[in-house]
């Protein structure tokens, strides 16, 4: 039966309007920061936006991901999913961990990502030919691997990007900094795009600033310990904005462990005696007096004390910071070579029992309340899931630990964004920082989105044809 010119139109009308609705899978999926950041772009374009996947495997995500979206299919490990188990869909996102190839990388594309998880994107990728992808990755992932020094890329980022046009998309990929995207937080990641038809660019997205003190939380509850009673007693709240407490490194920003007397008092001739050790420790000529291969930090004896700091009781001076905790007496480690039994042979440093022993700065920064006090005028570091918890806030006349609120909001996550399951024990907590230190920045997945979404926009009468045709 032939349809009408009107029928025809209406028909027509029904398929644009069901393109409307973009479908996405969400791989690798953490907390859902990249299926937000997505989500909030393509509403802003004028989409329906359906997630008909969802695949991550730890718990505490699982936990979080229940909480906060609704799900046609959750899954857990992809590498159990079968192509034919995923419906269709328009557009793949994956914040895919980074693993080196096993392969000897003899250009077969594809095939050498076997054995990795950037495998199943590509498997995903081959067999159900979505229009676009977005993946993201560490810094690390671009001088993964590297072959020659000089190389500006190394091996793993090489063979993602060959397979990736292999596989006949249209790829770029682009180093962004949050701090750049309206969030205060400097982190780094990598993010490759990529489109049947078209190249999305990554350069110059606008530009936009904001300090901690905008996301910050005030008249949280503050800590009365004896860390937080040594760090105020000896400075003023305002005074501790950007410090860092560790006994490692120096600089006007840090503090040390003697500076606020926190294993015990500590006289003036002694903080003078620590500040010169701190320094005089690293110096490389006192490798070759020792005996031992250069390292960051060595022993010194009282004899070598001695020659930068001359004090009738220098002994006595030193046995109490041992005593105290501030020094450790310990033999010098030298690099030495030990054979696996596989074959091979690694290097690494050992306590040198033929050396005398000499004295050490205590260098363990873990064992401390807090490693950092943040700037409500700056931006934080990269949150890093091993030490989030130790970032310090000044709220009042007091300290306290950042809030979980407050590490959403430093990545970008919008305040109803449900922390209920986090709000249990301190273990609880202790996942959610873990699972944020992991997770992704959403205005910049928004902003990429935004670009993605303005070609398929441009497209949407014939995704069908372009897919269509880049599979035959």
């Amino acid at each position: 039966m032939q349809l009408s010119l009107f029928e025809d139109f209406n028909i027509a009308e029904q398929n644009l309007l069901y393109k409307k609705e973009v479908r996405f899978i969400d791989l690798f999926a953490g907390m859902g920061g990249l299926r937000l950041g997505f989500e909030q772009a393509f509403k802003e374009l004028g989409f329906n936006t359906r997630c008909v996947m969802t695949s991550e495997i730890k718990t505490y995500a699982i936990k979080a991901l229940e909480e906060n979206f609704d799900h046609e299919k959750l899954l857990g490990d992809i590498t159990q999913v079968k192509s034919k188990e995923i419906p269709d869909f328009d557009i793949l996102l994956a914040g895919f961990p980074c693993q080196a190839f096993s392969t000897a990388g003899k250009g077969l594309g594809f095939l050498d990502t076997r054995g990795t998880l950037f495998f199943e994107v590509g498997r995903i990728l081959k067999e159900k030919r979505p229009y676009g992808f977005i993946l993201e990755n560490v810094e690390g992932l671009i001088t993964h691997d590297k072959k020659k020094p000089k190389d500006e890329i190394g091996r793993t980022l090489t063979i993602i990007l060959r397979t990736l046009k292999e596989l006949g998309y249209r790829v770029e990929w682009k180093l962004l900094d949050s701090k750049d995207f309206g969030v205060p937080q400097s982190r780094k990641r990598v993010f490759i795009v990529g489109t049947l038809n078209k190249k999305i660019n990554l350069d110059g997205f606008e530009k936009r600033y904001k300090t901690f003190g905008e996301i910050q939380e005030s008249g949280i509850g503050t800590l009365d310990t004896h860390f937080t009673s040594c760090l105020l007693k000896h400075f003023k709240p305002e005074e501790l904005y950007g410090k860092a407490i560790k006994d490692k490194r120096g600089g006007d920003n840090n503090i040390h462990s003697w500076t606020i007397e926190l294993k015990g008092e500590v006289s003036d001739e002694q903080k003078v005696l620590l500040e010169l050790l701190f320094k005089e420790r690293r110096k490389k000529h006192w490798a070759e007096k020792i005996g031992i291969k250069w390292m960051d930090g060595m022993p010194l004896t009282v004899e070598q004390i001695a020659t930068f700091y001359k004090h009738k009781n220098l002994k006595d001076l030193l046995d109490d910071l041992v005593e105290k905790g501030y020094l450790v007496l310990e033999h010098p480690k030298d690099v030495v070579e030990k054979k696996l039994s596989n074959g091979k042979t690694i290097k690494r440093r050992e306590y040198d029992i033929t050396k005398p022993k000499g004295y050490n700065i205590v260098t363990g920064k873990l064992s401390f309340e807090f490693t950092k006090i943040l700037d409500p005028n700056d931006i934080s570091p990269t949150l890093v899931a091993t030490d989030v918890s130790k970032l310090g806030v000044v709220d009042g006349n007091g300290i306290r630990r950042l809030t979980l609120r407050e590490g959403l909001r430093l990545f970008g996550y919008p305040d109803d964004y449900s922390l209920e399951c986090f709000n249990g024990s301190e273990r609880d907590k202790r996942k959610a920082f873990d699972l944020l230190g992991n997770t992704v920045v959403i205005p910049v997945v928004r902003d990429i989105s935004l670009r993605l979404g303005k070609e398929y926009k441009e497209n949407l009468k014939n995704i069908e044809e372009i897919q269509i045709g880049m599979s035959l």
